[in-house]
């Protein structure tokens, strides 16, 4: 079962956006310059291009999707389907969502979701994924990731199970 969270969300008028707003996130300002910050830290927040990066070096697997995409719900679909956990991050309900996907664009030369990352590589788009499970050649990348990561003093029980047909 899954948990939600509850977040409170603040309404900031800007000058010279035409009467809309800015939702923050409690806890956050705006500077001089219109960028978020901790009030609590007084630190800017992280650039979203250092969040994805960080995100995908986390994670052995990570899908930046999208809830009402059909492509991105096949993608998921298709790690449950082979018993490989990975880390969904749904852009349409990410408060700088279309900032994130304009720095995946950057990173990756395509705004489409979604953008599936293993291993720290980007390996394309759900069909591109598909494909590569089809070849054989996906399994090994994500096996790859976790005896990267079991090497850097993971212990074996945190390693999730990878079965495969073709093994």
């Amino acid at each position: 079962m899954q948990s939600r969270v509850l977040r409170v969300y603040w309404l900031l008028w800007q000058p010279g956006q035409k009467g809309r707003g800015r939702f923050l996130p409690r806890g956050h300002v705006l500077d001089r310059m219109g960028n978020s910050m901790s009030s609590s830290l007084g630190k800017p927040a992280p650039p979203p291009v250092n969040q994805i990066q960080e995100t995908i070096s986390d994670n052995c697997v990570v899908i930046f999707s999208k809830t009402s995409c059909s492509y991105c719900t096949m993608a998921k679909k298709l790690f449950h389907d082979i018993n490989v956990n990975c880390k969904v991050v749904e852009l349409d309900t990410l408060e700088y969502g279309s900032q994130f996907q304009d720095a995946l664009y950057r990173m990756t030369g395509e705004r489409t979701v979604p953008r599936i990352f293993v291993n720290g590589t980007f390996i394309g788009g759900a069909t591109d994924t598909h494909r590569l499970h089809e070849e054989g050649k996906l399994l090994p990348l994500v096996r790859q990731c976790y005896l990267k990561k079991s090497n850097a003093n993971f212990s074996d029980s945190k390693m999730p199970v990878i079965q495969s047909d073709n093994a």
